[in-house]
């Protein structure tokens, strides 16, 4: 799931496909697992009596026994419904596993992406979660596309890694490996993510070769229909996403990867600046269930262990 405010502007590195394409190929074969209960409401005692850090939260969060998750729930394999319309992917197990050290529901709420961050300004979530990448702007409420300040920003609990990749319809690349390729070419995009702002950055480089033209949309499955019908040369999402499209559209008839996945960076759990307990208190239930063993058998369950965090950071991105 970067908004100007998904990878979803990130550390300007690129990561080799190491394991990368090897993950593609087998990353959601094992997506069809447990079903999380984090976005049911329930009329459970609001914190268990046995959840360990339950006595870290907020009082007034304790007494409501839910965090509220604003999230962009169409971003298969990390946050999607299934057929029943329950709310699934990484991050929903991620977060049932967070409820149960803090004794709380993590109730996940549907929104389009790029009004997440302002969701908690106004204090409509308590957190967001949905492939949002840590990025110094998003901490500090710049505009990365204006350079202008807009808010107080966020503060992260940083828990995946992921890099952005570029896709195109199966058996017709377009002559595209790499971002510099797109020049004169037409490229799909979920409006607001680091794949967005990558995008119109390459564009200013193009120079006489023409410059990249873009259409982004509210979500990335929008995005993908579009590739999908031929009305662009290529897609670009963050990589698990990319790889679970390649993987699963028409039975994997549809897209292939190209090139190698770039901007590697933090996923985080966005918590708006000042709400510093709460803030720990996720952080402290992430390192429990890293060191747990819960959160390695979240992420191998859905085939991505190559973007695992071995520690719970604040604030880690760049």
């Amino acid at each position: 799931m970067t908004a100007s405010t998904t990878c979803r502007t990130t550390a300007k590195y690129r990561i080799a496909a190491v394991g990368a394409i090897a993950v593609a190929g087998t990353m959601l074969l094992t997506a069809c697992g447990d079903q999380t209960d984090s976005a049911k409401k329930s009329s459970d005692t609001n914190v268990t009596e046995n959840a360990p850090l339950a006595g870290l939260l907020p009082k007034a969060i304790k007494d409501k026994g839910e965090i509220k998750v604003g999230s962009d729930i169409a971003y298969p394999p990390v946050e999607f419904k299934d057929k029943s319309g329950k709310v699934v992917g990484i991050d929903p197990d991620i977060a049932a596993a967070l409820g149960k050290q803090l004794g709380v529901r993590f109730t996940f709420e549907n929104g389009t992406f790029d009004t997440l961050i302002t969701g908690l300004r106004s204090k409509r979530y308590d957190v967001a979660m949905s492939s949002m990448t840590d990025t110094k702007d998003r901490q500090e409420g710049i505009d990365s596309e204006t350079g202008k300040k807009v808010g107080e920003g966020v503060d992260f609990v940083d828990y995946f890694t992921a890099g952005v990749s570029i896709y195109t319809k199966k058996g017709d690349d377009r002559s595209i490996a790499a971002w510099s390729d797109l020049c004169g070419k037409k490229i799909v995009v979920q409006r607001g993510t680091v794949s967005h702002d990558l995008a119109k950055a390459e564009s200013t480089k193009c120079g006489s070769k023409g410059k990249i033209s873009i259409e982004s949309f509210d979500n990335d499955l929008e995005a993908q229909t579009r590739l999908r019908g031929g009305g662009a040369d290529a897609g670009s999402s963050d990589f698990p996403v990319a790889a679970y499209a390649v993987k699963t559209s028409g039975g994997g008839k549809d897209f292939q990867l190209v090139g190698e996945q770039v901007e590697a960076a933090p996923y985080g759990i966005a918590v708006a600046k000042g709400n510093d307990q709460l803030t720990k208190a996720v952080q402290a239930a992430l390192d429990a269930i890293i060191k747990s063993g819960e959160y390695e058998k979240i992420i191998a369950k859905w085939g991505v262990e190559a973007g695992a965090v071995t520690e719970a950071k604040i604030n880690g991105g760049s």
